[in-house]
């Protein structure tokens, strides 16, 4: 492997993959740095370059969207005579950040891939949304990489570390780091994350600080920024999710800010989220107690003596309502596209076996 592509956060099985595809002679490693309806920027050991999707690409997003190359995949590239280039293949995805589409469909977008940590970032002012957070950790534990919740403007506030104990609460597993993007004063564990050569992803609302924080990680001016509306909220400096190789090492994907993430049916990325709720569910009575009403809930139980929080409670009700209507949903599709492709095959069938006139 070559050190600029360690650099990037090249792993050996990903070089494995890319080295062992068919042609793999001619064909150029990279990792994708943006995509733009149908083209890809893709930064090389020589540099970034422009590819288009070749067909076989092309195919497998056309029967799953979330083949799509995204920002933080590792391809292959292939150089032609005529000095087009096409993105060949997409290596398997070590962990990806997924959210449900846009508009309520139950398919899932890929918001970027390859990352080890996924830093939630929240500013301190105004006060962070503590249910937000949650859900933004719940969609964190689920792509598989470390979640770390980063709580920025701590210079705007004087009860920066009493706000972090609050946010703590509801984040169990995660580290709270506090910083100040103009002072630089907690910045040391943010940069730290990034040791190894390691890929972090910025999730979080506009106005948050994410473009701010990556300048300072970077030492210099690499993204734009903007100040908050005087109602509070954030403007969009961001507009597309975009790699960045930070100078003294390790990649940050920057994400537009997002309003909302539309949960798709979890698992384990709940679970890790609530894992206070979770234990004491273990503890009920019944295996299939709905924790409102049957005798036995240690999660009633817990909210009667007041251990675990009513908000606390009523964010995780919330969430597992979501995942679960999106399981529904997504098992309605697949059972429609199945039964689509039944009847287009047997439509084939029928005209094969008909004798000609």
């Amino acid at each position: 492997m070559s050190a600029a592509l360690v650099s990037l956060g090249l792993d050996t099985p990903t070089a494995d993959y890319l080295s062992t595809l068919p042609g793999a002679a001619g064909l150029v490693p990279g990792r994708v740095v943006r995509v733009d309806k149908g083209l890809s920027t893709v930064l090389t050991e020589d540099g970034p370059v422009r590819a288009s999707w070749s067909g076989g690409v092309l195919a497998a997003v056309a029967s799953d969207a979330q083949a799509s190359p995204c920002t933080g995949d590792w391809v292959a590239l292939r150089r032609w005579p005529d000095d087009r280039i096409t993105l060949e293949a997409v290596a398997p995805r070590r962990t990806a950040i997924v959210r449900a589409e846009v508009g309520g469909s139950s398919r899932g977008q890929v918001l970027a891939s390859n990352v080890d940590v996924i830093a939630i970032v929240a500013g301190l002012i105004p006060e962070p949304n503590i249910g937000r957070i949650e859900r933004f950790l719940a969609l964190a534990w689920e792509s598989g990489a470390r979640p770390v919740v980063v709580l920025t403007k701590s210079d705007l506030v004087g009860d920066a570390d009493s706000i972090a104990e609050d946010v703590a609460t509801a984040a169990p597993g995660a580290d709270v780091l506090v910083c100040s993007a103009t002072t630089g004063q907690g910045l040391e564990p943010v940069r730290a994350l990034l040791d190894g050569n390691a890929t972090m992803a910025l999730l979080g609302v506009s106005g948050a600080g994410k473009s701010s924080l990556v300048n300072a990680l970077a030492g210099v001016e690499l993204l734009d920024v903007q100040a908050i509306r005087e109602d509070g909220k954030g403007r969009h400096t961001s507009v597309r999710r975009e790699l960045i190789l930070l100078p003294q090492g390790g990649v940050v994907i920057d994400t537009p800010g997002l309003r909302g993430i539309g949960l798709q049916e979890f698992g384990e990325g709940l679970v890790a989220a609530f894992p206070d709720i979770s234990g004491l569910a273990d503890q009920c009575k019944f295996k299939d107690c709905v924790h409102q009403t049957e005798p036995g809930c240690a999660v009633q139980k817990a909210l009667a003596d007041g251990t675990l929080p009513v908000r606390r409670y009523e964010s995780w009700v919330k969430l597992q309502r979501e995942a679960a209507f999106m399981a529904r949903r997504t098992d309605a599709r697949l059972r429609a596209e199945a039964k689509k492709e039944w009847a287009r095959q047997s439509k084939g069938y029928r005209r094969d076996i008909t004798p000609r006139q």
